[in-house]
């Protein structure tokens, strides 16, 4: 085995390398390189964007320390099953065995392979096995999504333990940052300027890079809105528009009440994508579509709504096992229109042909969504455009238009425990262990909450932090005016056909209609802050006080800055507070 072995290895092993890249490596994937090579660091954190060519890079950096003799053995650990064997084909190309069957109770591979590839859960179980394994040859440990190494403590510090004597560390990850403050094993902090201590890589390749360099597509975001109503576990019916400002709770249920597949507003989205597959394959005849769910149950209801709007049974993946690994990659080897998963495909899956995506999960941290995102970016062929429809929540929108955004982990900041997307998934992760459980009692009973009807409107193209068009009704010329896009069009062009579509949706609209803002999330937040003075002149009249007096209680009690500098959920935790000063509460 040499490093000139690497050299067949495409760019974004296993899809060949996008239009325009070098026949070897990419730049960025040069540039890596030549760092290392020069620095010979025992640790190296590499962040590129997902799509870009992580493992093409590592798998290059790995021949080059084994053609040296600076290590003898390799070991791969990554997120998933799945994973290890996709690791375990890519590294083959390059003349590297490594055996992804490895089983901690056997605790030794044949000779036959330079190393293993396995999965943090199975480090974590074992740590002293793979100490063990690390120290008997010199070996490159390469950790895939490092990030992961802080999903548990137990997860950490196996892994210190496993391959603190290791040669050297490779790092990878698309998204450094975490919504915790849990540490990552083997990644440098430093202060910042305002303090806070936040990861440090040593290279860095974002998504506003790659997408300049045509290496990843760019994304059209399609935010659909719509009308909901919910019984509570009191009794009381409940009802909301999805897109307009409203309290954390409001959000939180009327975010589960669109994902309820007895209602409308699902079938409606999922038509629409389908319909925006269909104008994709126009141009890319392969495209493949993946609706994300929240948990088992939805996702069979989703997939059981695009069979019959489709006549085609889609591919769906419920769990982590060696059957799912299969459903995937047969998926992505087909020309099949569409796969319906539970969050394991979120992350590091390589179905290039993926284009068009729905949303559908109350997973709101902003690493899964770039990371879910990640799975529609890997370009091909020049002019290939993602699609992805999305709920209009605001926590949502806000993670779309910071796609481009370099985040870094921060150690030093608390997660806010009113936050919209914790208390959904809190709630969420309890529904989930109650349908694993077959349990129908406790907090989430069936008279807990249930979801009575919703309906589903168009509302707005988010594209390059700006937002494109006006509601439309769903199956409306407006809506298709969006949902019909080519297939393939360079982002200027996207940019040109926008613009021209909103002027010509405006021109038909009633006199007098407002044009869109530019973000939604400014729209949302600035209605937010105007029902909250509202409030505040309600409630200063009633006590006899200046307004600026009640804004300063509120920040004092609430904490965070004052209303101009104020975020979403900082806006709604004041709202909440004084609606509750207002009915004596205090």
């Amino acid at each position: 085995m040499s490093s000139g072995a690497a050299f067949h290895l495409p760019p974004a092993f296993p899809e060949r390398a996008a239009w325009g890249t070098a026949s070897k490596l990419r730049a960025w994937q040069q540039e890596a390189l030549d760092l290392y090579l020069g620095k010979a660091p025992r640790d190296f954190l590499a962040v590129a964007t997902p799509g870009a060519g992580k493992t093409t890079y590592a798998l290059r950096v790995a021949t080059e320390l084994l053609s040296a003799g600076i290590v003898q053995r390799i070991t791969v650990v990554a997120p998933t099953e799945h994973l290890k064997t996709q690791w375990a084909d890519a590294a083959a190309r390059v003349g590297i065995s490594l055996d992804p069957k490895f089983s901690n109770s056997v605790g030794r591979h044949s000779e036959d392979y330079h190393g293993v590839a396995v999965t943090y859960a199975q480090v974590a179980s074992r740590p002293s096995l793979h100490r063990e394994l690390t120290t008997s040859r010199s070996t490159l440990v390469i950790l895939d999504e490092v990030h992961h190494g802080g999903d548990a403590k137990s997860w950490g510090d196996g892994i210190r333990e496993a391959f603190e004597p290791a040669t050297r560390r490779l790092s990878l990850t698309g998204t450094p940052f975490r919504s915790d403050t849990s540490p990552i094993p083997f990644v440098t902090y430093e202060l910042d300027a305002e303090g806070t201590l936040v990861s440090s890589s040593d290279y860095t390749y974002g998504y506003a890079e790659a997408l300049r360099d045509g290496v990843v597509r760019p994304v059209l975001f399609m935010a659909y809105g719509g009308s909901m109503r919910w019984r509570t576990k009191a009794g009381d019916e409940l009802e909301a528009r999805l897109g307009e400002p409203m309290t954390k709770d409001f959000v939180a249920h009327a975010w589960r009440t669109a994902l309820d597949p007895k209602g409308e507003w699902i079938p409606a989205v999922l038509t629409a994508a389908d319909r925006r597959l269909t104008e994709v394959r126009r141009h890319v005849e392969d495209a493949g579509g993946l609706v994300i769910a929240s948990n088992q149950t939805q996702a069979r209801a989703y997939a059981a709504i695009l069979r019959q709007l489709t006549g085609e049974a889609p591919t769906v993946v419920l769990s982590d096992d060696l059957g799912a690994s299969k459903r995937i990659e047969d998926f992505g080897a087909s020309d099949e229109r569409w796969m319906v998963a539970v969050r394991m495909v979120s992350e590091g899956v390589d179905v290039p042909r993926l284009a068009v995506g729905v949303y559908a999960t109350s997973t709101s941290t902003p690493l899964f969504f770039a990371q879910a995102v990640g799975r529609f970016v890997r370009a091909r062929r020049r002019g290939e455009t993602a699609s992805v429809f999305l709920p209009s929540v605001p926590v949502v929108l806000d993670h779309a238009s910071r796609l481009e955004e370099q985040r870094d982990h921060a150690l030093d900041l608390k997660p806010n425990p009113e936050d919209i997307g914790q208390m959904w998934a809190e709630e969420q992760a309890l529904i989930d262990d109650a349908n694993r459980a077959d349990k129908a009692s406790g907090a989430l009973d069936e008279g807990a909450f249930e979801a009575l009807e919703s309906d589903a409107h168009f509302d707005h193209v988010l594209f390059d932090k700006q937002q494109w068009g006006m509601h439309a009704q769903v199956g409306s010329a407006d809506e298709e005016e969006y949902l019909g896009l080519p297939g393939l069009l360079e982002p200027d062009q996207v940019s040109a056909l926008l613009r021209e579509r909103q002027s010509r949706q405006v021109k038909k609209a009633p006199q007098g209609a407002a044009a869109p803002m530019p973000v939604a999330a400014h729209r949302a937040l600035a209605a937010q802050r105007q029902e909250l003075n509202k409030l505040v002149s309600t409630y200063a009249r009633q006590k006899g006080l200046p307004h600026a007096n009640v804004h300063m209680d509120l920040r004092r009690v609430c904490g965070g800055p004052d209303l101009a500098a104020a975020s979403s959920d900082q806006v709604s935790e004041r709202i909440d507070k004084i609606r509750l000063w207002l009915v004596g509460r205090r």
